[in-house]
C-alpha cells in the first residue's frame, strides 16, 4: 500500500485518515491499512489537524513510499529528489519528528538532522508555534532533552514522537496524556513484532483511576484524550495482528476497557458510549464473527439503556446521529432474532434486551431526523436516513411474518394441553410479547403498519391472549396492547388490569385488623378503611364480626358483600339506580349537600379496589356513564341509552328529524338550556353563554345534544367521580397512571369482575366442581341435595351458595373460577341438625338426613337471606 504526499503537512493529514479508515476497509486489507497509518506512529494519528508546511525548502517535495514488511515490521523507502539536490548531508541522517504540545493536544511536524542540537530544534518549534524557546521543554521516552546535546545523542529515530511541555499552568491532565501516549507507544512496538514488558492493562487501570468521580466536564476531557489518541483503532489493529500474543493482549485490554466503562456511574457511562461505539464499528469490520465483537456489541446495548440524549452526540466538529451509527447492529440482531424464531428456539432474554435497547435509540433518531409526519409514506426521498428507513420497513415485514408463524405454532401447541403447559414450551415463548411490542413500535412509523399488525393479531387471537396470560408481568409496560383490545378476550384484559394492583401479601403480622359490629356496619367500616394508609391495606385484611366466632377469608368475603350493599343502598343517598337497569349505579348529584359525602366516595373507591384485589364478586354494577368518566372518556348519546331512555329517545328524535321540517317548526321551540330538579328545586341552566336566547336549529342541534348530555350526566357528578378515583388509585401500585385500570377494560369486563357471570347458576356445573367427604356421590342424601337445589329459585340458590362459600355470585368462568373446589362433608350430629359451613374452605356440612322432606326443610331454612348472612353456633 503506497501513499504519496506533497508535503509534511499533507503527510500528517493522510496518516490521520488512513488509521481511522479501519472502519471502512475490507477485512483482508486491515494489516496493510495499519502499516500505512503506522508511519506517523499511533500516538499522533487521530488528533492531527491541518498543519503548516515545514519552512525548510528541503521538505517541500518529499515523496514517501511505505509497504508492510515481514513479521509486521515497517520497511521504509524515502526518496526526495528535491531534498537530495539541496542537501550535502547523507539521506540517512534526515529525520521527520512529530512534536505534540501537551496544551491543546495539537501535533506539529518538524524536519531535522540527527546531528542538529536540541537547541536548534527548539528554535524550529518557536518558528511554528511562537512559543519562546526558553519556555520549551522537550520530553522523549520520559527524559527531558538538554539543549547542548544532539538528537543522535538521544537516539531519536525516524517518525519519533516528542512531547512539548510549555506554559504548564494552562496544560490540562498532563499525566493522563502521558499514560495514553505510553499505551500507544507500547502498541506500536508490539505491532512491529517487538517483545515489550510494558503492561497495557496496568496503564488502562491507572488511566481510569485518574477520572474524577463527579465533575462531568473533566470526565469528558479524560475520555476525549483516550478517543482522540486513536487508542480504540490501535487496539483493534493489534487484535487483528497475526501474532497470537498481540491478539491476546489486545483482547484483554478491550475487555478491560469495556468492563471499566460499565463499572462507572451511569452518568459517566454516557461519555464512554461514543468510544464503545467506535470499538464496535472497528471490530465489526475486523472480526464480525468473533466473541470479542459480540461482547462489545452487547456492552453497547447495555449502555444504551441509560443513554439519555436527544438523538445525537458530539463527534469531532459536528454531530453524529446515534441511529445512523447503531443501525447496522440493530439489523444484525434482528437477523439473528428472525433465525431463532423460525427455528423455534426463542431468543435469550439478554440478547433480546440488547435488541430492544438499540431499537429505542434508533426510533428516537428517526423521529429526531425525519422531517416528514409519522406515519411515513414510502418511498422516502431526500432524507439522511432514507436508506435506513426503507430497510427498516423491510425488517418490519420480516419480523411480522416470523411472528405470524410463531403465533400459529403457539395455537397448534395449545391443542396439546400436555405440551402447551410444559416449561420448555413456555420458555421458547418467553420473549414473544416483548417482540410484538417492538413490532408495534415499528408499525407506528409507517402508513398501514398498524393495520398489518392488527390483522395478524386478530387472526391469532387465541395465541395472543395466551401470551398475555402467561407472559405479562407486574411492572411491565403493557399500554401498547390496548391499541388492539379487539384482539383480546375478557380473561386477558382482566389479567392486565389486575397487574396494576400490588400483590396482596396476607402476612398475618402486617394485616389490617377490623372488628365490625353488624348493626353499625357502614360507619365502622368507614372508620377502619378511610383512616388506614394504602400501604397498610396492601398488607391484607383480617376481618371479624363482633360476638361471632368465625374469622378468615370467608368472613372477609361476606364483609365485602355486605358493606357494598350498604354503600349502594339508595336510602343512603350516595348512589342512584339507573332508570332502566336497577342493577347499575351512578353517584347521586344531590350527595354533595352532605359535607361528609366526599370522604365516603373516596372510601367507596378504596372498598371497590380492595374487593377487586381480593377477587370478591360484590354484586354491584356501574352505570356506563359512571364507568366512562372513571376511564376519562367522553360521553356520547349512545352511552346514555341504558341510563335514561327518555332523554336518549328525545335526543335521537332531535338529531334524526328532517332538517327542513325541524327548522320550519322553529326547532320544536328548543333553546340551549337544561331544566333540572334537585332536592325538589327546579332550575334552568344555560348550556352555553346566552343559551336562553339561542334557538336550536338543524345546523347546531348536534352541538345542543352534546352539551345537553355533558351538562346533564357528566358535570353534576364530577366531584364524586374525582373522589372515588382518588380512593381507588390509592390501592393501585405507585407506578400505575391515573384512570389506567378502567381504560384497560370494557364496561362488560368490569361487570364480570364485580358481579360475575350473567347467566343463571348451572346446577350441573356446581355439581361437577363439588367433592365429598363422609358421603359417596351415589348416596341418596347427595342425590336428594342436588334435586332440592334444582327446585329452588335463583335467589335461594345464591343464598345457599353464600352460606356455603360467602360468594353470592359465580365468576364469569363458572364454578371453575372459584379459588377452590367445593366440598360436602358429613356432619356427625343428630340427623335433624341444621347444616353448617366453613366458608374459608368452601365446606358444607350436612347430617345424614333420613328423608328428602327433612333435608329440603332444613336447606330452605338456611336459604333465607337473614339466616345465610351470619356466623356462629346454631
Amino acid at each position: 500500500m503506497t501513499l504519496s504526499r506533497s508535503s509534511a503537512a499533507d503527510s500528517t493529514n493522510n496518516s490521520n485518515r488512513s488509521f481511522s479508515a479501519v472502519a471502512g476497509t475490507d477485512h483482508k486489507r486491515k494489516l496493510d491499512d495499519f502499516d500505512a497509518s503506522s508511519s506517523t506512529t499511533p500516538d499522533n494519528r487521530h488528533r492531527m489537524k491541518k498543519h503548516e508546511a515545514e519552512p525548510d525548502h528541503m521538505a517541500q517535495q518529499t515523496s514517501v513510499s511505505w509497504r508492510s514488511g515481514e513479521n509486521s515490521g515497517f520497511d521504509r523507502s524515502l526518496s526526495s529528489s528535491a531534498a537530495c539536490s539541496s542537501s550535502n548531508r547523507p539521506e540517512s541522517t534526515r529525520l521527520q519528528i512529530f512534536v505534540r504540545m501537551m496544551s491543546g493536544g495539537k501535533t506539529i511536524v518538524i524536519h531535522a538532522d540527527k546531528n542538529d542540537t536540541v537547541e536548534k530544534l527548539h528554535h524550529r518549534i518557536e518558528c511554528k508555534t511562537k512559543i519562546p524557546a526558553a519556555q520549551q521543554r522537550l520530553i522523549y521516552k520520559g527524559k527531558q532533552l538538554q539543549n547542548e546535546h544532539s538528537l543522535a545523542y538521544y537516539s531519536i529515530e525516524q517518525d519519533a514522537s516528542l512531547h512539548l511541555v510549555a506554559r504548564m499552568q494552562s496544560t490540562e491532565h498532563p499525566v493522563a496524556w502521558q499514560t495514553i501516549d505510553d499505551i500507544m507507544y507500547t502498541v506500536s512496538r508490539m505491532y512491529k513484532g517487538e517483545i515489550v514488558r510494558s503492561n497495557i492493562n496496568e496503564k488502562l487501570v491507572a488511566f481510569f483511576a485518574m477520572i474524577p468521580p463527579e465533575n462531568d466536564h473533566n470526565i469528558a476531557n479524560y475520555l476525549e484524550i483516550f478517543s482522540n489518541s486513536s487508542v480504540p483503532a490501535a487496539l483493534v489493529m493489534l487484535y487483528a495482528s497475526s501474532l497470537e500474543r498481540n491478539k491476546s493482549c489486545a483482547k484483554s485490554s478491550v475487555k478491560l476497557f469495556l468492563s471499566s466503562c460499565t463499572a462507572l456511574p451511569k452518568i459517566q457511562q454516557n461519555h464512554c458510549l461514543p468510544i464503545v461505539l467506535d470499538f464496535c464499528k472497528l471490530l465489526r469490520k475486523v472480526c464480525p464473527d468473533q466473541k470479542l465483537y459480540i461482547t462489545c456489541r452487547n456492552t453497547l446495548g447495555t449502555m444504551l439503556e441509560t443513554f439519555d440524549n436527544p438523538g445525537v452526540f458530539n463527534k469531532g466538529n459536528g454531530l453524529t446521529t446515534v441511529g445512523v451509527e447503531i443501525f447496522p447492529f440493530f439489523t444484525e440482531l434482528t437477523g439473528l432474532l428472525v433465525n431463532e424464531l423460525h427455528q423455534n428456539s426463542g431468543p435469550s432474554f439478554s440478547d433480546f434486551h440488547k435488541l430492544s435497547s438499540f431499537w429505542q435509540h434508533l426510533r428516537k433518531a428517526i423521529e429526531y431526523q425525519v422531517a416528514y409526519p409519522v406515519p411515513i409514506v414510502l418511498p422516502l426521498r431526500n432524507n439522511v436516513l432514507e436508506a435506513e428507513i426503507g430497510h427498516l420497513h423491510r425488517l418490519f415485514g420480516t419480523l411480522l411474518s416470523a411472528m405470524d408463524v410463531c403465533m400459529c405454532r403457539v395455537e397448534s401447541t395449545l391443542a396439546d394441553k400436555e405440551v402447551g403447559n410444559s416449561e420448555a414450551t413456555s420458555s421458547s415463548w418467553s420473549q414473544y410479547l416483548a417482540i410484538l411490542k417492538i413490532i408495534n413500535s415499528m408499525s407506528n412509523l409507517y402508513r398501514g403498519g398498524k393495520g398489518q399488525l392488527a390483522a395478524m393479531l386478530n387472526k391469532n387471537k387465541a395465541s395472543f391472549c395466551t401470551l398475555i396470560l402467561k407472559l405479562a408481568k407486574r411492572g411491565d409496560d403493557h399500554q401498547w396492547i390496548f391499541e388492539y383490545k379487539e384482539s383480546t378476550n375478557f380473561e386477558a384484559r382482566r389479567h392486565l388490569a389486575m397487574l396494576l394492583f400490588p400483590d396482596v401479601k396476607e402476612d398475618f403480622d402486617e394485616m389490617h385488623e377490623m372488628l365490625i359490629d353488624r348493626s353499625n356496619l357502614l360507619a365502622e367500616s368507614f372508620e377502619y378503611i378511610a383512616g388506614a394508609s394504602s400501604e397498610g391495606l396492601h398488607g391484607g385484611l383480617f376481618m371479624e364480626f363482633k360476638n361471632e366466632e368465625a374469622t378468615g377469608p370467608g368472613v372477609l368475603r361476606e364483609w365485602f358483600y355486605l358493606v357494598c350493599q350498604e354503600i349502594f343502598n339508595p336510602n343512603n343517598t350516595l348512589f342512584l339506580r339507573s332508570a332502566d337497569d336497577f342493577r347499575r349505579f351512578s353517584p347521586n348529584p344531590a350527595s354533595k349537600v352532605d359535607p361528609l359525602h366526599p370522604d365516603f366516595f373516596e372510601f367507596t373507591g378504596r372498598v371497590i379496589a380492595l374487593a377487586l384485589m381480593h377477587k370478591v364478586q360484590v354484586g354491584v354494577l356501574f352505570d356506563r356513564v359512571f364507568f366512562l368518566q372513571l376511564a376519562g372518556m367522553k360521553i356520547s348519546l349512545e352511552d346514555i341509552k341504558d341510563t335514561d331512555r327518555i332523554i336518549y329517545n328525545s335526543c335521537k328524535q332531535v338529531l334524526e328529524m328532517d332538517p327542513e321540517y325541524f327548522d320550519a317548526n322553529a326547532g320544536l321551540g328548543l333553546t340551549f338550556v337544561l331544566e333540572t330538579e334537585e332536592l325538589g328545586k327546579r332550575d334552568l341552566i344555560e348550556l352555553c353563554v346566552g343559551g336562553k336566547s339561542l334557538a336550536v336549529n338543524s345546523k347546531n342541534r348536534k352541538l345542543y345534544v352534546d352539551l345537553l348530555i355533558e351538562r346533564r350526566f357528566a358535570t353534576p357528578i364530577v366531584e364524586q367521580v374525582k373522589q372515588f378515583s382518588r380512593g381507588f388509585n390509592h390501592m393501585l401500585s405507585d407506578s400505575a397512571p391515573p384512570r389506567s385500570f378502567f381504560k384497560r377494560l370494557y364496561l362488560e369486563d368490569l361487570d364480570g369482575m364485580l358481579r360475575g357471570g350473567e347467566n343463571a347458576i348451572s346446577i350441573d356445573d356446581w355439581k361437577a366442581h363439588t367433592e365429598y367427604n363422609g358421603f359417596k356421590e351415589t348416596d341418596r342424601q347427595i342425590d336428594w341435595f342436588w334435586k332440592i337445589l334444582k327446585k329452588m329459585t335463583e335467589e335461594e340458590q345464591r343464598n345457599i351458595l353464600f352460606f356455603w362459600t360467602s360468594n353470592k355470585f359465580v365468576p364469569v368462568e363458572g364454578f371453575r373460577g372459584l379459588s377452590s373446589k367445593l366440598y360436602i362433608y358429613r356432619l356427625y350430629e343428630a340427623n335433624d341438625h341444621l347444616p353448617m359451613s366453613h366458608t374459608c374452605f368452601y365446606r358444607l356440612c350436612i347430617p345424614k338426613y333420613p328423608s328428602i322432606s327433612l333435608m329440603e326443610q332444613r336447606l330452605r331454612l338456611i336459604a333465607q337471606d337473614h339466616v345465610s348472612s351470619s356466623f356462629g353456633k346454631w
